[in-house]
């Protein structure tokens, strides 16, 4: 059985990749019974709908790329490492 934690980094993985049919499955069902990784994963589709509005609405048509140094922060933020 898929664990809060495990269910929270495959949540994040989505995002990012496409589900195997047992990570998806294992997911799903984890996420029908705990309502905390059901919200979790709600504000993780808000967040991203958000920001890929905002992107849309940048008129400058100019891309806003990290820093190296930023783009380490936030990592060792999400990852913990």
């Amino acid at each position: 059985m898929l664990t809060c934690q495990g269910a929270s980094h495959l949540v994040s993985e989505s995002q990012d990749r496409t589900l195997g049919l047992f990570e998806s499955l294992g997911l799903r069902m984890h996420v029908w019974m705990c309502i905390n990784c059901r919200n979790f994963e709600t504000q993780i589709r808000q967040m991203r709908l958000v920001l890929r509005q905002s992107s849309l609405h940048d008129t400058t048509g100019t891309a806003h790329p990290l820093s190296t140094e930023a783009h380490q922060r936030i990592s060792k933020v999400i990852t913990g490492r």
